[in-house]
């Protein structure tokens, strides 16, 4: 009896003892409470009216660390090349209205290729919101087409779930932007603190191992082709999935094309790999997909730049489709055998399934092709840029990460740079946005400051966000801007050379082109300029020397070189022109 009185005693004493008193904060505070939670060391942005409240908190703030850009877009776009190239979570934060809008291109850029960041943007008070207050859009609506999901916080008490929920659907499934959008009141109301540890949305359940008999019988069907291609999408180097695949590709001696974003998920010195796929992919991977009895698609959407002509796309052979988002599956080319979960998740599990294939005669018959359909291109005392893009990859090493704006460059880059690894290519994709390459280099550079990050970018991108060398110089950084200078919006340029009669409408840049070398030399930058074939690479050489500062190399380029194999817009496979 006595131990009996004892347990109420202390029940009562336990009950009766006060509970520990939650924190009072502000919005503000509540949100760099929340972005610590979450682990985020850089946010990118732009200080405006209404979100003074978060700036002036992080000016004490040890992390996460402000890196202040030169605008909105250049600040999405950092916040994209971080993500890309980390496999984390990217963060922006910027005002309302103006610095809110300037932001769409970026997230409409990190939609289309599935990268995960949360944009904080600043809103008017709730009192006013609907009554063109200044600075005042509505950013959940002109955003709600290209995010993946928006919130507008009306209510203090809900932002920290609100942040944990915006991190969690960012990284989670088929990743993309979440906007959170903060009104000027809910960031200096206060209300007590609690950060939940996880997270329960209804509906909300991405699907993660796929399901087990779908994969057996993947193998049984991997197994009995004769002619199997792995066609890999940038859903892989997303999932983590590069090293699964490349040892299933060994293991089941299978042959691999990427697409653009794929890049890098399986080494290109690799016998087995055909490099990318597509409209200005290589010869002997579009053949190899136009004759292969099966394509096996890892974390691929079947993008129109791949599959040109639909009803020509892979004609001899059944599909199988390993992706994480459902609706992907059979969009645009119908599937035999889907398998939707994670996709590393997918090949873990059915790698010890695998067998070897009887492919000796199709690997035989594609080593032919990769013999009498080399890529390749006229050398001259000009200098090519296919060559710069070879000396590139020679001088900066292997794991040097390369990103590119849009154009002839990227084309360029993604054929003749050579990528061995995963998160060594950032590019805009499904968007295609110029400008994009040189703010994500500096999203790179900052996410892995063990490793040379080069932005190959054109004289017409660079002029879109030039303004960031100022933000480069700032931080410190040591990127290599490779600028591949021809005067002209090369890759329109070329359409109008082949497909409209070289009438080249506005596209011409050589007289209006600012110096860059003085241009980035005014931000504090280093300029250097390469003008002949033999010095490419001792000035690359000299750019990798300088430490703690931006390096722009004006590349002249030969002008009116053209971007080759190209497969006609419209064309199939074998109408490829080399």
């Amino acid at each position: 009896m006595g131990d009996c009185k004892m347990e109420k005693v202390k029940e009562k004493e336990v009950a009766a003892a006060p509970k520990k008193k939650k924190e009072v904060l502000s919005g503000a505070d509540i949100l760099i409470r929340a972005l610590l939670a979450e682990d985020v060391e850089y946010v990118f942005g732009y200080p405006g009216g209404v979100v003074i409240p978060i700036f002036d908190k992080l000016y004490s703030a040890p992390r996460p660390k402000v890196v202040l850009t030169r605008h909105e877009q250049g600040a999405q776009h950092m916040a994209d090349g971080y993500a890309r190239s980390s496999g984390k979570v990217g963060v922006c934060l910027v005002t309302s209205g103006p610095g809110a809008t300037n932001l769409v291109t970026g997230i409409a850029t990190s939609f289309m290729d599935s990268v995960p960041v949360v944009c904080l943007t600043g809103q008017v008070a709730t009192a006013v919101i609907g009554n063109d207050a200044f600075q005042e859009v509505d950013i959940t609506g002109i955003t709600r087409p290209i995010t993946k999901h928006n919130y507008l916080v009306r209510d203090t008490a809900d932002l920290a779930r609100t942040i944990k929920e915006a991190f969690y659907i960012a990284g989670t499934g088929r990743p993309g932007p979440v906007l959170v959008d903060l009104p000027k009141d809910v960031l200096i109301s206060q209300v007590e603190f609690d950060y939940p540890d996880k997270v329960d949305i209804p509906g909300y359940k991405p699907t993660g191992e796929g399901h087990i008999q779908q994969i057996k019988k993947v193998a049984e069907v991997m197994a009995a082709a004769r002619r199997p291609v792995f066609y890999v999408g940038g859903g892989c180097i997303t999932a983590n999935a590069a090293g699964e695949l490349t040892d299933l590709a060994r293991t089941a001696k299978i042959p691999v094309t990427t697409t653009l974003l794929g890049l890098g998920a399986f080494p290109e010195n690799d016998p087995l790999s055909l490099g990318m796929l597509g409209m200005h992919g290589t010869w002997y991977a579009n053949m190899a997909v136009n004759e292969c009895d099966l394509l096996i698609a890892v974390g691929a959407r079947f993008d129109d730049r791949v599959t040109g002509k639909l009803d020509d796309f892979a004609p001899k052979a059944e599909v199988i489709h390993l992706d994480v988002d459902p609706a992907s599956i059979s969009k645009n080319i119908k599937v035999d055998y889907p398998v939707v979960g994670d996709c590393r998740k997918i090949l873990q599990r059915l790698s010890p399934l695998a067998r070897e294939a009887d492919t000796a005669d199709w690997l035989k018959l594609i080593g032919h092709w990769k013999q009498t359909h080399p890529l390749k291109y006229q050398k001259s005392d000009r200098i090519k840029p296919q060559y710069v893009c070879e000396a590139i990859r020679k001088v900066c090493g292997e794991k040097a990460i390369i990103t590119t704006d849009v154009g002839q460059h990227q084309m360029w880059a993604a054929l003749h740079c050579g990528f061995f690894g995963p998160r060594t290519m950032i590019t805009s994709g499904g968007l295609g946005t110029m400008g994009y390459g040189f703010p994500a280099a500096l999203g790179a550079a900052l996410a892995n400051p063990d490793k040379k990050v080069v932005a190959v970018v054109g004289d017409g991108g660079l002029q879109m966000n030039m303004q960031e060398f100022a933000t480069a110089v700032g931080q410190r950084l040591n990127v290599i801007v490779a600028l591949f200078n021809n005067g002209f919006l090369g890759m329109v340029r070329q359409w109008q050379e082949l497909f409209f009669g070289k009438r080249y409408s506005h596209t011409c840049l050589e007289y209006t082109n600012p110096d860059f070398v003085k241009l980035v030399e005014a931000f504090g930058a280093v300029g250097l300029r390469v003008d002949r074939h033999d010095e490419v690479v001792p000035v690359l050489e000299k750019a990798m020397s300088i430490k703690n500062l931006p390096v722009m190399i004006d590349f002249h380029i030969d002008r009116h070189e053209n971007v080759f194999p190209m497969i006609p817009p419209g064309q199939m496979a074998t109408d490829i022109i080399e």
